[in-house]
C-alpha cells in the first residue's frame, strides 16, 4: 500500500511516498480502504519533532494523521456492526507501530469507527472524526446548560467553526472571536456575535456580557491573555495546553482527543448532527499523497478556511 512517511524529523522535505506492507484485521478491529485523510496542526508537531519523546520504542517510518474516511475492506473477529463496502470514517492515533490515517489502508479498533453521515463526501467525511470529538470533549468538560454563554476564539478555524456550531446545538449562547471578514461565515455557523480578534478581544467580550463568559474554548491557543473574559468560577478549555496561572477560580481544562479516541456513540452523534445539517464539514483543498508537503506548508502558512485533505 501506499502511505505517506517520514523517516527523520523535520520540514515538510521529510515527507514522501512509500510502499508499505498492509495488515489485517484483529479481534475487534476494521480495516478500512482509506479514500481521504485530513492535514491536521498535530501532524506538524509529529513531522518537526516536538513530539519524539512520546514515539518511545517506535520505529520509522512514521506515518501521520489523525482522522480518515473511506470504504471497510475487512473486518476483524468478533466485529458484527460493519461488513465490507460500508462507508466508514475513523479517529487514529498515529503513535502506534502501524501509524497514523495517511495510508491506503489502515487498522483500526470498531470503536473508532462511525458511518458517513447521508450525502456527505469521503473527503468531507475525512474532516469530522478528530476536530469534531475535541470540541465534544471541550463541551463536556465545561458541562455548560442550555442558556449558558460560550466563547469561542479562533472560530472561524476547523476547531473553531465545530465549537460553534456544537455550542449553539447544545443551546448555548455564543460569541465568536474572529477577524472581521469571517463575520459572515460566523454568522451562517451560528454565533450570536462576533467581536473582533486581537489584544483587545477578551474586553469586546466583556462589554457583551459584563460579568464574563461561563465557559471559553481556546481554539486559537491564546492562553492566559483571554481568562478575563470568563467569569469567576467559570472555565475554559484548551485544546493545545495551556501555559501560565489561571485567575479568580476559573478552571482549565486540558482537552486531550486521545481521551474520546474509542467513544463511539460520540463520533456518530456528530455524524447524525451532520445528517441533519446542524454541523457543516469544510474542504478547503484536496492533494494527492505525493503533494502532501505542499500541504503541510499551506497548514503551516496559516489561514487555512476549512481542512486539507489528502485523497487516495
Amino acid at each position: 500500500m501506499r502511505a505517506v512517511t517520514f523517516s527523520r524529523f523535520g520540514g515538510p522535505e521529510v515527507l514522501e511516498v512509500s510502499n508499505l506492507t498492509e495488515r489485517e484485521p484483529r479481534p475487534g478491529e476494521v480495516k478500512i480502504r482509506v479514500a481521504a485523510a485530513t492535514v491536521n496542526p498535530t501532524d506538524i508537531g509529529f513531522r518537526s519533532g516536538r513530539q519524539s519523546a512520546l514515539l518511545t520504542g517506535l520505529q520509522p517510518p512514521y506515518i501521520p494523521g489523525m482522522e480518515l474516511a473511506g470504504v471497510v475492506d475487512a473486518v476483524g473477529p468478533g466485529v458484527t456492526d460493519w461488513k465490507p463496502g460500508d462507508r466508514a470514517m475513523a479517529i487514529v492515533v498515529p503513535r502506534r507501530s502501524e501509524g497514523g490515517a495517511m495510508a491506503e489502508s489502515v487498522v483500526v479498533p470498531a470503536a473508532s469507527v462511525a458511518r458517513v453521515p447521508e450525502g456527505t463526501s469521503l473527503e468531507a467525511a475525512a474532516t469530522l472524526p478528530m476536530n469534531g470529538l475535541t470540541v465534544r470533549l471541550a463541551l463536556d468538560l465545561l458541562a455548560l446548560k442550555a442558556g449558558a454563554t460560550l466563547a469561542v476564539t479562533g472560530a472561524a478555524g476547523a476547531v473553531g467553526g465545530y465549537a460553534v456550531q456544537l455550542g449553539v446545538a447544545d443551546g448555548l449562547h455564543v460569541i465568536a472571536v474572529a477577524a472581521p471578514k469571517d463575520e459572515a461565515l460566523l454568522k451562517k455557523l451560528g454565533a450570536e456575535t462576533v467581536v473582533p480578534r486581537g489584544d483587545d478581544a477578551a474586553l469586546h467580550i466583556r462589554r457583551i456580557v459584563p460579568a464574563g463568559v461561563d465557559g471559553l474554548i481556546d481554539a486559537a491557543v491564546i492562553g492566559a491573555p483571554i481568562l478575563p473574559a470568563v467569569r469567576d468560577g467559570g472555565g475554559l478549555a484548551a485544546v493545545r495546553g495551556f501555559e501560565g496561572e489561571t485567575e479568580r477560580g476559573i478552571t482549565i481544562h486540558q482537552v486531550r482527543v486521545a481521551d474520546y479516541v474509542q467513544n463511539q456513540a460520540a463520533l456518530d452523534r456528530l455524524g447524525h448532527l451532520v445528517a441533519q445539517g446542524k454541523l457543516t464539514l469544510r474542504v478547503a483543498e484536496t492533494f494527492p499523497p505525493e503533494r502532501a508537503a505542499e500541504a503541510h506548508r499551506r497548514l503551516e502558512a496559516g489561514g487555512v478556511r476549512g481542512r486539507l485533505v489528502i485523497v487516495f
